[in-house]
């Protein structure tokens, strides 16, 4: 049986049946086409929420109501959709001469949660604009604290951020050398937020000398 192929690259509607694209010598092409998340942000339902640079407090070490994550997310209940996580990224740099030792950073998360009254816009990852997310997010740079939260945080596992050099170190004394982690942990959607659920990146170890950025970004996939 003879496999036909059209050459060239193809732009089709959903529910149509297009041919197998092939190239320039007649082979069949099956390829990733664009970057590993381009269908989703193409299709609006990929988001983030991102921390400026920001000095670490005792917040960040709550997983209370009055606790505040580096980053996090709210999925409410009525939401109809799980938040698939697909990557998170932080780098902690010292800010102080006089730096205390830094924390280790985890992941915590809640569940059964309707009546968080704080939290922030996502960002939209197609529009570049804060809507179109069904979910409320949580950063450390805009003060947002997990008002409302039903139900505790707690540990779940360790975030896997890797030590840094001394490059992210900005007034440190020579004598007192303090480490400082900076990475991304690609989850792939092997950690989801189900309706109801919080999750949030924390420290362990209440610090104002260390100050972190970060990003949390996820798709939204209906139930």
């Amino acid at each position: 049986m003879e496999l036909q192929v059209d050459v060239g690259p193809q732009v089709v509607a959903d529910g149509t049946n297009p041919t197998l694209r092939g190239g320039r010598s007649g082979e069949a092409i099956v390829q990733q086409l664009h970057g590993r998340y381009f269908e989703q942000a193409f299709r609006g339902s990929l988001f983030s929420i991102g921390c400026a640079p920001t000095a670490l407090s005792a917040a960040t070490i709550a997983l209370t109501s009055s606790g505040q994550p580096i980053v996090g997310v709210w999925n409410p209940l009525a939401s109809g959709v799980n938040l698939v996580i697909l990557q998170a990224a932080l780098t902690d740099f010292i800010n102080n001469v006089t730096s205390v030792a830094l924390g280790g950073f985890i992941w915590a998360s809640s569940v059964n949660n309707g009546a968080l009254t704080a939290g922030l816009n996502p960002f939209n990852r197609r529009s570049m604009a804060s809507s179109g997310s069904l979910a409320r997010a949580f950063s450390l740079s805009t003060a947002s604290l997990l008002t409302g939260l039903t139900n505790n945080l707690t540990f779940f596992e360790a975030a896997e951020f890797n030590t840094a050099s001394g490059l992210l170190t900005t007034t440190v004394a020579a004598a007192t050398p303090t480490p400082s982690v900076a990475g991304v942990q690609v989850f792939d959607g092997s950690l989801l937020v189900p309706p109801g659920g919080v999750l949030g990146l924390f420290n362990t170890i209440s610090s104002a000398t260390h100050t972190v950025s970060a990003r949390l970004m996820w798709e939204e996939v209906p139930v």
